[in-house]
């Protein structure tokens, strides 16, 4: 039998004689410059430097159709009475999808909750007459209808379900302070849920638009024009949490603007809450290169052709895909009687069916479990639906 012997290591070389100089050690490997891991990937195909399919669509080109806006019929409206009549017992937080029957209705609010979800990204449902209504009844039925998107998540460390979009004259400057509690414009930006609804109940005097861009084309458009910047995006930034900070959790969190995961691309943005990242002293700085890919980003997003403006009567309920879509508000003037101010009603909502997402999203979100995640849980949060603005 022939014996192979298994290879020696080589040998050690001798140490230097006593007094010799120690050999130069190698220098440390430069930085990659942001985007430069992201950029090769596009290189080489393994990000897409298009992304197509009907979420990929133009300001100009919506502005052409028009079945991006559903009324509501007579007899959906009567369902949704039914359905209000027969849940008035139990509190607004506890109503689900099954308890709130729409015998014809449901099958149309899940095929445009898939067209959100899979589609343009975007509806706005319209018919909802709510002139009279108390406030409890307005909630339940734009509660009912949320239910039939998905279940509700908290939007704030105060645990709300059902959140009010009003001014309440806080200061912008408090970097703790969120847009939709005051008159300024909110620029582009996606919030930390699958669907986010929003429901008017009374317009503003002047202004208040409401601003919505494919994210999908933002991307498109930033890689065919600037790849390098596209790339730089693709790549994990700081995001400040404002103060609503999870337990053991860092006051910022790390998510890409562009995340290329499962053939798809899911967009996260608010530039606001990147630059204030860089009061905290931990978190990851921002370069030039950072500074020009939000500023293109900007760009685009202000083009005309590419941003669809809409206009709130009261009762409109609009209903965005936060993955494909970045949505604004104009500044506004508001009517100086505290009764007619500009008021509207938010829902986070969490589907049963949406997209997978990378395992990043978990720092804002808490999971990546579809059906299972997003919304704002801080330590002591206890999760209700106000009826006023608090």
């Amino acid at each position: 039998m022939e014996i192979v012997s298994a290879p020696r290591r080589p040998a050690a070389p001798p140490p230097p004689p006593a007094g010799s100089p120690l050999p130069a050690a190698s220098p440390p490997a430069a930085p990659r410059p942001p985007g430069a891991t992201a950029l090769a990937a596009m290189d080489s195909g393994a990000i897409p430097r298009r992304y197509g399919g009907p979420s990929a669509w133009t300001g100009a080109q919506m502005r052409e159709r028009g079945d991006w806006i559903v009324r509501l019929s007579a007899a959906d409206r009567a369902e949704l009475d039914a359905a209000w009549r027969a849940t008035s017992h139990l509190p607004i937080e506890a109503i689900e999808h099954t308890d709130f029957a729409l015998p014809t209705l449901a099958p149309k609010l899940r095929a445009l909750r898939d067209e959100v979800i899979h589609g343009r990204g975007f509806v706005l449902l319209r018919g909802l007459d709510i002139e009279g209504w108390s406030i409890e009844r307005t909630a339940r039925i734009y509660w009912g209808i949320g239910s039939w998107f998905g279940r509700a998540v908290s939007q704030n460390a105060m645990g709300h379900l059902l959140g009010h979009v009003r001014d309440i004259d806080y200061d912008l400057r408090n970097p703790n302070v969120r847009t939709y509690q005051t008159s300024e414009r909110q620029f582009y930006h996606s919030d930390s849920c699958d669907i986010v609804a929003l429901l008017c109940l009374r317009p503003a005097k002047r202004g208040g638009l409401s601003s919505i861009v494919s994210s999908v084309t933002l991307y498109n458009e930033m890689a065919r024009r600037r790849p390098e910047l596209a790339a730089v995006l693709s790549e994990p930034v700081p995001f400040d949490r404002r103060g609503e900070v999870p337990g053991n959790e860092a006051p910022f969190f790390l998510n890409a603007v562009f995340n290329h995961h499962a053939g798809l691309v899911s967009s996260y943005i608010s530039r606001r809450y990147v630059e204030s990242s860089q009061r905290h002293p931990d978190a990851p700085r921002l370069t030039p290169l950072h500074v020009e890919a939000l500023d293109l980003l900007d760009a685009l997003a202000e083009d005309p052709d590419l941003h669809l403006d809409m206009e709130f009567r009261p009762g409109d309920l609009q209903l965005l895909h936060n993955h494909t879509i970045f949505h604004d508000r104009t500044a506004f003037e508001d009517w100086p009687e505290p009764e007619r101010k500009r008021h509207l009603l938010r829902l986070w909502l969490c589907p049963p069916n949406g997209r997978p997402l990378p395992d990043r999203y978990a720092a804002r979100w808490g999971s990546v479990a579809i059906g299972d995640r997003g919304g704002i849980v801080c330590p002591g949060t206890k999760l209700h639906a106000p009826l006023t603005p608090t």
